[in-house]
């Protein structure tokens, strides 16, 4: 089992370190992209599934979108103090607010339709600014606050029934209230963050790192924690729990993360950058393999044996890869990989990252296998 922060054991099985400082992006890393006609192809299917259109209307949809886009651009210069905003309208309309006619000479010359509106969109985000700049009294009940060109406000949001505590907000911010618009939200917002092989999460007071990501949440160590013990990310945000844990005899398990959290099919490099998983070919004796974990980071070595049998103080764990890459405390569960290909979660071993050692892993195949997972890949 992992062992408590206070403790940095480097031998015996590889569980948690003593962690002083913990400073990591809550965006993973970019890794590389595809290629522009393989961008296009994959915008015009998404467009068809998530906003229902025919691949003609998706097709459409993108020229018009480029439109006001440019549209946007220039009239927001030329305009000046009268510009209201662009927006694309129903049948992908291009419309502009101006807040005098003469204005709306010039929008018609662009190729888009005007709107005359009663404030400019400077005028809009004028009260927004003042919301914000009052925004650490904001109660508890207002979720957020926008400038919405299409309707000329700003729109205050608040849980259903607060709709008084807004009000008490933007009338004590001072801004132009008859600029200001309160909607209720069934929805509080939450911050998203992704899930990275070779990140740490914690199971109480023990730290272990993240192996793969799967569909649903993420394969690591099964002497990191139970099934049913809730788990937290880097950043000490409820992550989600632990759905499956098998140790010792093996030592697997994968945790089931929370909607706040977004497997990518990414492993920790430790240096700003990201390995992007493409499969999980298991390589052979002899080969290359590099892991990551939350304690030393990105290491690598060989693989010098499979399927070995391990003893540790809790009891066997068979079914190993043995390497010369070394880990320590906190690294267990992390991420192995030969090129970009997932080979397992760290397991155990002895040594330590000073004066080197010997590391074993459990295959990752075995793990997907027996919870019925699917590796995410980039």
């Amino acid at each position: 089992m992992p062992r408590k922060i206070a403790s940095a054991a480097a031998a015996g099985v590889l569980a948690a370190g003593f962690l002083a400082t913990l400073h990591q992006p809550a965006l993973a890393a970019p890794v590389d992209a595809p290629a522009a006609d393989a961008v296009s192809v994959e915008i015009l299917a998404a467009m068809q599934r998530d906003l229902g259109l025919t691949a003609p209307q998706a097709e459409a949809r993108l020229a018009a979108d480029a439109k006001a886009a440019r549209t946007e651009q220039s009239l927001r210069g030329t305009l000046g103090a009268s510009y209201g905003g662009t927006w694309l309208a129903a049948g992908n309309e291009v419309v502009v607010g101006v807040t005098d006619a003469a204005a709306a000479e010039r929008v018609r010359a662009a190729g888009a339709t005007p709107r005359v509106v009663a404030a400019s969109e400077a005028a809009l985000t004028a009260v927004k600014d003042g919301l914000d700049a009052h925004g650490t009294s904001a109660p508890k009940s207002v979720t957020g606050w926008y400038v919405d060109v299409t309707t000329n406000t700003v729109v205050v949001e608040s849980l259903p029934g607060a709709a008084a505590e807004a009000a008490t907000f933007v009338a004590a911010s001072g801004v132009k209230v008859d600029r200001v618009r309160v909607d209720a939200t069934a929805q509080a917002p939450q911050p998203y963050y992704d899930v990275r092989g070779g990140d740490a999460y914690y199971i109480g007071g023990s730290r272990c790192s993240v192996g793969f990501s799967v569909v649903g949440g993420f394969v690591t160590a099964g002497h990191c924690g139970r099934a049913g013990q809730a788990v937290s990310g880097y950043n000490q945000v409820a992550m989600g729990t632990i759905a499956g844990s098998s140790f010792p005899g093996n030592d697997y398990g994968w945790v089931r993360t929370n909607s706040n959290w977004t497997p990518r099919g990414i492993v920790n490099r430790y240096n700003g950058t990201n390995v992007a998983v493409r499969g999980s070919t298991e390589s052979a004796v002899g080969a290359s393999i590099c892991r990551s974990g939350s304690t030393t980071g990105w290491r690598c070595g060989t693989v010098q044996a499979k399927n070995q049998t391990v003893s540790y103080p809790q009891g066997q764990v068979g079914g190993l890869t043995r390497t010369n890459a070394c880990a320590q405390g906190g690294d267990s569960g992390g991420s192995w990989l030969s090129g970009n290909q997932a080979q397992g979660v760290t397991s155990g071993g002895s040594g330590n990252c000073t004066t080197g050692g010997t590391t074993f892993f459990q295959p990752l195949r075995e793990i997907l296998s027996v919870y019925g997972l699917t590796l995410v890949t980039s």
